[in-house]
This record gives C-alpha cells, structure tokens and sequence, in this order.
C-alpha cells in the first residue's frame, strides 16, 4: 500500500480515515475524548483543525507495549498487568505525536496541542471502539495500529474535524 498523505479523524463518526493522493486507502474506528472537542491546555478534549505527525515513535516494538513518558516500560499489556494498575491511562504499541499547524487555534499558547501531548495511540482491546472516552488522545486498536503506523510518514497532515463525513463512512476501499 502507498503512503499515506493525509489522516482525518471524524469527531462525530469516531472514524479515522486515510488517504493518499486523494483516494480514500483505510478506515479505522476510534476512541476520541469524552470531554468533546477542544483546544485548551488541561481541558480533556480532543484538538480540532490541521495537524501532523510531529513524532514517530515504537517502531519495533511488541504489540501491547507499554509507553510511559514515550518510553517503552519494557512491559507488555496483559488482563494481570490492567487489574494491577485499574484506572490507568493505557498508551500502548505505537505514538503518533501530533503538533497543531493553526497557531492561536491549536498552535503554541494556551492551545499547542504538541505541548498538550496529544496522540494516536493504542489501547487495550477491552475498550471499546467508536464511543468518545478518551482524554484527549486518540485511541485505536493495536493491531489497526499496527497497520496504520508503516503507512504515516513523519510530518503527515492529520485533520481533526467534528462533523461526520458519510460519504467516507461507507465508501469502498481502494
């Protein structure tokens, strides 16, 4: 599969789309934040507008690698590991560290969403898929991730938009 140019991430349809020159190549479910959408530091809310990949970071990891700080904790998630640690913030296998592009809107300020520390990232499988519980990142599945991570080159442009997007939504893949 080529390269991928471009990510958008449906607020409304917790989808994450992804194309390359313009044709629609993936589509993945999402977790986005539960708090909705926005931009301020410390609001629990997911970012909107124009955005890329700042940081890459995993590769070679397992599946369900533990991340703290974007380090790999050297654990490996497992249903012991999540009953030791109930309630934690699970960020698992790979990061796709974004950086807002629209300064004063998610740029630098009181709204960078880099400085926010705002990623894709995974999740354990127990949670769920297309409901907003997220707090502020985007979670995927790891093994979605584990497909999307090659294709996203460092500096992709990444659209967070809260509208639903139904001509994607059903659209064949190519």
């Amino acid at each position: 599969m080529r390269m991928l140019d471009l990510l958008h991430i449906s607020l409304a349809d917790q989808l994450l789309y992804g194309f390359s020159d313009g044709v629609l190549r993936l589509r993945f479910p999402v977790s986005t934040a539960r708090n909705g959408a926005g931009e301020l530091n410390g609001s629990g809310c997911t970012p909107r507008g124009m955005h890329q990949v700042r940081a890459r970071i995993g590769e070679g990891l397992p599946c369900g690698a533990v991340l703290r700080g974007r380090r790999w904790t050297g654990e490996v998630w497992s249903d012991e590991l999540h009953a030791a640690f109930p309630g934690r913030d699970w960020i698992l296998t790979r990061i796709l560290w974004l950086s807002g592009c629209e300064p004063g809107v998610n740029r630098l300020g009181p709204v960078d969403t880099f400085r926010r520390y705002i990623y894709l990232h995974g999740t354990p499988d127990v949670e769920p898929m297309g409901v907003a519980l997220s707090h502020g990142c985007i979670r995927m599945r790891n093994a979605d991730l584990l497909r999307l991570f090659p294709l996203v080159p460092a500096h992709c442009r990444v659209m967070l938009a809260e509208r639903p997007c139904p001509q994607w939504r059903r659209a064949v893949i190519s």
